[in-house]
């Protein structure tokens, strides 16, 4: 992915997204684009026009810190924004190069304490992925909570695949629109994180080719934080669950993601886990007698 283009694309469309009267200026007439021109943001952030049409162009090496926090500050960015551009700037200087490499999902296997930390959350789906969106490991319930992700015999599991490709998805995420969204929005920031990894430009590409509702969702340059919330599912066994989820950073493995999904206590969602766990026990089971039969 080209720094400069990402860089432009990613400036040009905040900027689309403040209005005058949110930054506190007069609308005035004759505005020819939507949200607010360069002469206003420079002038928001302190520059001159001249510069900050330089960064939009997307020359953001060796931008100082100040700068980069007075644009983020004159395009009223998100924690998530601010962070995302902080990761274009350091791509431009070359210091993403000196980050630890984000883990590729071909080479990369779960230690086997990882895996019984894993089977030892039996409560509700547990899970590692990466930002490609590649689940790498799971306990039994997110096996069978993801069983139509696990269908797709492509290996490793894609999230962002079955999201996109998958006609299934559309009935596993009851709110498909904000599913897709969020997906894009996690690729989008990976994308900044790492702009050098060839899996994920090959996943971008092949989404891109493949789905114009993707395709149009990347344009919008949007990213997130995904690391706690409430998510809607309908799933093919259990039906409707309302799951919480927290997403913790694993220090041992930079770039890959523990996601635990939870059940309010009492509620129809946590009777619907513990029915999925039996369907998934009696799976197990069921495939084991048909191996031991088979030998």
């Amino acid at each position: 992915m080209d720094n400069r283009t990402e860089v432009r694309e990613f400036l040009v469309s905040r900027r689309a997204k403040i209005s005058p009267e949110q930054a506190g200026l007069p609308a005035g007439i004759n505005r020819r684009v939507p949200g607010l021109r360069r002469s206003e943001v420079a002038s928001l952030a302190g520059v001159s026009v001249e510069y900050y049409t330089k960064l939009e162009r997307g020359s953001l090496a060796g931008v100082s810190p100040g700068v980069l926090n007075a644009i983020a500050r004159a395009l009223q960015l998100d924690d998530a924004e601010r962070a995302h551009l902080v990761d274009l700037a350091q791509a431009a200087d070359g210091s993403a190069l000196m980050r630890p490499r984000r883990r590729a999902a071909r080479h990369w296997s779960p230690h086997p304490s990882l895996q019984w930390t894993l089977d030892a959350i039996t409560q509700g789906p547990a899970f590692v992925r990466n930002g490609r969106m590649d689940l790498l490991a799971a306990n039994r319930l997110a096996r069978a909570f993801y069983a139509d992700v696990y269908a797709d015999p492509q290996r490793p599991a894609n999230v962002a695949r079955f999201t996109f490709l998958d006609e299934k998805a559309h009935r596993f995420y009851p709110d498909w629109d904000l599913a897709a969204d969020i997906c894009v929005a996690i690729l989008r920031t990976e994308a900044g994180r790492d702009p050098h990894d060839k899996d994920l430009h090959d996943l971008v590409g092949e989404l891109s080719t493949r789905s114009d509702e993707f395709r149009t969702r990347w344009g919008a340059h949007n990213v997130r934080h995904h690391g706690t919330g409430v998510k809607n599912f309908h799933h093919h066994i259990v039906g409707d669950l309302t799951l919480a989820y927290e997403g913790l950073e694993m220090a041992a493995e930079p770039g890959l993601t523990l996601t635990i999904y939870t059940a309010e206590p009492g509620s129809p969602s946590e009777d619907a886990l513990r029915l999925l766990a039996s369907w998934a026990a009696s799976q197990e089971a069921e495939t084991g007698a048909r191996t031991l039969f088979s030998d």
